[in-house]
């Protein structure tokens, strides 16, 4: 996929905007207009779970819309405890209610909404591949039907160097992810691919959920050099559980995204998740008031990609850490 710039969205309703100015507002909901007057929008946000990529994102969309619409927009934030079926009962309460749109923050949250709507303006974030998520084939960009939103993929190539750059003598990479998460395993699929043109031996090391981290993330540190963790909810809610096993025995772990960095990580190559939300939200704007059609707008993805570590990890692991990597401030361990 090509990544595009955050900042250069294309939303198809911006187009309609003229057009649709000085229209009274829609009272049933859903699309309105530039002058959306008294009208209040109801929306649903369904979290998969607590960390902080994912609450990063809900903040960005929240300040989005907050600043465009003031007091005109309700939120009703429900958290799914990392609980796919959980997700499926609070987005079926959002249709219930009435809701304007549905942010759903990661893959089981969109899963849910997706199953439970196809009139509801769906809008996702923190989505690695929306084609994987919504099981879409001959992906051309955008959904087609009432679902848009940004992604958190990271060039996956641009991580598996980092294991060039930073450990070069290691060997055996273990993969830690949720099998359970559909977008963990693109991921891993797609790093061991280049882990393995870079002369690495990567293993697959799947756990099914938060009761299997320990065990297998211990055999994980046994039996490698060095660990990847992708963007994985269930790692990042576990991130001191793997770092309670990673970091004293040794085994440097690269992260996907700055969040885990933070908790058990070396280091990261990793997006900004409040700004992905942050247009996200502009994206909502734009359904609810301008009259965007969510089936013809383009997934959004990252641009402003930074390198980090952080520091007392390398200096206990006696690695040199390049230049341009910036210092990451741990997670208290």
């Amino acid at each position: 996929m090509k990544i595009k710039k955050l900042s250069a969205i294309i939303i198809a309703g911006a187009m309609a905007v003229t057009a649709l100015a000085g229209c009274s507002t829609n009272e049933q909901g859903g699309a309105g207009t530039a002058n959306q007057g008294d009208k209040v929008y109801k929306i649903g946000l369904c979290q998969l779970v607590q960390h902080d990529a994912l609450d990063k994102a809900t903040e960005g969309f929240q300040d989005a819309l907050k600043e465009k619409l003031g007091d005109n927009v309700e939120f009703d934030l429900q958290n799914a405890a990392g609980d796919s079926a959980t997700c499926a009962t609070i987005v079926n309460q959002f249709v219930s209610s009435g809701s304007d749109l549905i942010f759903a923050n990661a893959t089981p949250a969109l899963q849910a909404a997706a199953a439970a709507t196809s009139d509801i303006p769906i809008v996702g974030t923190s989505i690695t591949d929306y084609a994987t998520a919504l099981d879409i084939d001959d992906w051309t960009g955008t959904t087609g039907r009432n679902i848009t939103g940004t992604a958190d993929l990271a060039p996956l190539a641009e991580q598996a160097a980092m294991f060039k750059e930073l450990l070069p003598d290691a060997k055996n990479i273990g993969l830690l992810y949720c099998s359970s998460e559909p977008n963990s395993k693109y991921q891993v699929d797609i790093v061991s691919e280049e882990l393995t043109k870079l002369g690495y031996t990567p293993v697959m090391y799947p756990f099914a959920d938060s009761n299997d981290v320990a065990a297998v993330t211990t055999t994980a540190c046994a039996e490698s050099d060095a660990l990847y963790i992708p963007t994985d909810n269930t790692a990042a809610a576990n991130a001191e559980i793997i770092a309670n096993i990673a970091n004293p025995a040794n085994i440097p772990v690269i992260a996907g995204e700055e969040g885990i960095c933070q908790g058990c990580g070396l280091a990261t190559l990793s997006i900004s998740y409040y700004s992905i939300g942050q247009v996200a939200g502009e994206m909502a704007y734009e359904i609810l008031v301008n009259g965007a059609d969510p089936a013809q707008m383009e997934i959004q993805y990252a641009s402003d990609l930074t390198k980090k570590y952080v520091k007392e990890r390398a200096d206990k692991l006696g690695i040199t850490i390049p230049e341009n990597y910036e210092e990451l401030v741990p997670a208290a361990e």
